[in-house]
């Protein structure tokens, strides 16, 4: 039976009290999807293209970026108990409008779960052998689907495991390669590949995980409080973007490549691969976990049909799986710069709608004190719809300044305008008991 297929994790419904978690069983898992190896690799991309300190201003810069978006949206999800694509049902989305914010969501981690475990899969070809690289890909992405499918308590203990032994991995990597230079002259150098602009730089940087920033909700709704939501958050990124994004700039420059397995497998060999695994196992379950509370979300909306959390990640990790055997590595940079485009806006509009504008705040509000979520939602908000798209095309397509930055903050005040004018109104309305009932039922 599709009910008994993993552990649904409040997928529809608000997180309870009774079943939320301290502060720093949620911060490991922060920390882990930040100080993972896609960081090695950006890191890596900054160094091969950008003197130390330009990188250092980038991975800077968009580490802010990053923040603001990572608390304001956290904070809404510690609050409400829901899931990003269930808060955006009443944070400026509707329903249907949700199910695309799902379906985004669900798409674009399906290619971050590609990218992991290619990455991870050329590790174990250098370690083990035995299966060619498309093999590895398939073998890691269902291991991590095995772990995902038992939900955020499994996921807990695993990162429990991995981080400590990526981060004590990687300081030997970094100690190993950077012992036989100066670190000053490392310092000085000119980056050994094409040019990057900072404003290149910045973009990869945000959207890096810019997804990752707006679809916090996913893991803050397990959290306590607000400051546990600020804690996590300012400890988590800034120390991934600069511990983890700083190492592989350095290490960029001191072996002359931006291939991440050549990076740490020269450094310490099979100790290097260790790393690639242990990194990625961190980062690729939360991909996961989220693109299928995304497709949940989705299929409910748009089919009318309840599909269990379990049933959704093993669909997509098989899917992310294959993608990562066809070889998604290779589309790395142009996907992140799509990223930081087209996501940012979603969390302009989220924080403009429940912080300021409140259109449907109240609702929220007082299905909250229940335990429920409200009774019925929107459809559809023609007025975010245009935001949405207007703000991506401004930062898709406008050079002046930060393209992350520009879409985000347009999208922030257009929404906020729209409200002011009266233009934020919902079409239609859809009542929400069904998704209530059929969640309790599973």
């Amino acid at each position: 039976m599709a009910s008994s297929v993993g552990v649904d994790d409040y997928a529809l419904t608000r997180v309870p009290a009774g079943a939320r978690y301290s502060w720093w069983s949620v911060a490991v898992q922060r920390f882990g999807q930040v100080s993972a190896l896609s960081q090695f690799l950006l890191g890596a991309t900054l160094g091969f293209g950008m003197t130390f300190w330009n990188a250092f201003l980038a991975l800077t810069l968009g580490a802010v970026i990053l923040e603001i978006v990572a608390i304001f949206v956290g904070i809404i999800g510690a609050r409400e108990g829901l899931s990003t694509s269930m808060l955006a049902r009443w944070t400026g989305f509707g329903r249907a409008g949700s199910a695309l914010i799902g379906l985004a969501i669900a798409i674009s981690l399906i290619g971050w779960f590609g990218i992991q475990s290619a990455v991870s899969a050329k590790g174990l070809v250098a370690l083990v052998g035995g299966l060619p690289e498309w093999g590895w890909a398939l073998v890691f992405g269902l291991i991590v689907t095995a772990v995902v499918l038992r939900g955020f308590g499994s996921m807990a203990w695993v990162a429990y495991v991995t981080v400590p032994a990526f981060l004590v991995l990687v300081g030997w990597s970094i100690g190993v390669e950077l012992w036989q230079h100066d670190i000053g002259a490392l310092m000085a150098s000119a980056p050994p590949g094409p040019q990057l602009s900072l404003l290149e730089g910045t973009t990869l940087v945000a959207g890096g995980f810019i997804t990752g920033a707006v679809i916090t909700p996913d893991m803050t709704r397990f959290n306590r409080s607000v400051g546990d939501v600020v804690k996590q958050t300012l400890v988590g990124i800034t120390l991934g973007e600069y511990v983890i994004g700083l190492a592989g700039v350095l290490l960029a420059h001191a072996v002359r490549s931006a291939d991440i397995t050549t990076i740490v497998t020269s450094s310490v060999g099979w100790v290097g691969i260790l790393v690639v695994v242990a990194g990625t196992v961190k980062i690729n379950d939360w991909n996961l976990y989220s693109s299928g509370l995304g497709l949940v979300n989705f299929v409910g909306t748009v089919f009318g049909k309840r599909l269990n959390r379990g049933v959704a990640t093993a669909m997509f990790g098989l899917i992310g799986s294959v993608l990562a055997a066809v070889g998604i590595l290779d589309q790395f940079t142009g996907f992140l710069t799509v990223l930081g485009v087209v996501f940012p806006p979603i969390g302009g509009i989220m924080v403009a709608e429940y912080f300021i504008v409140r259109r449907w705040r109240g609702e929220l509000e007082a299905s909250r004190a229940l335990g429920e979520i409200p009774a019925s939602a929107p459809n559809w908000v023609p007025a975010t719809l245009v935001v949405w798209l207007v703000a991506s095309l401004v930062g898709g397509f406008v050079e002046i300044g930060l393209p992350s930055i520009n879409s985000l903050v347009l999208a922030f005040v257009l929404y906020v305008v729209a409200g002011k004018l009266g233009l934020v109104r919902g079409v239609g309305s859809t009542r929400t008991t069904a998704d209530v009932v059929s969640a309790k039922a599973g």
